[in-house]
């Protein structure tokens, strides 16, 4: 199974991004799925996380500007990024809870990342 992140890049503050992660893979299904960041020096927190069912949970200071979706069909997730600010600087990971094809037990599995980089 692979995570691949996409959609990172360079905007000024109050701009907008859109974060793609496309999983692959022997997939039977995939639970919980969500978005994790890392800034320099700093430990890895959660952003934002959504169920199989569309639960949604937020990071408190992403609240009202970040929006995460996914489409199960295509077993992919996605983060909308709105009114960006300096301090969502980071490299932005993507986790998904699998069951693969054949086995009964759910593992969990990153992507390798993609940096968000958002200028004053």
């Amino acid at each position: 199974v692979q995570l691949v992140e996409s959609g990172g890049g360079l905007v000024q503050a109050g701009g907008s991004l859109r974060l793609s992660c496309a999983a692959s893979g022997s997939i039977f299904s995939i639970n919980g799925m969500g978005w994790y960041r890392q800034a320099p020096g700093k430990q890895r927190e959660l952003v934002a996380v959504i169920t199989r069912s569309g639960s949604t949970n937020y990071k408190d200071s992403v609240k009202g500007r970040f929006t995460i979706s996914r489409d199960n069909a295509k077993n992919t997730l996605l983060l909308q990024m709105n009114s960006l600010k300096p301090e969502d600087t980071a490299v932005y990971y993507c986790n998904a809870g699998v069951i693969t094809a054949g086995s009964p037990y759910e593992y969990v599995y990153w992507g390798q990342g993609t940096q968000v980089t958002v200028s004053s």
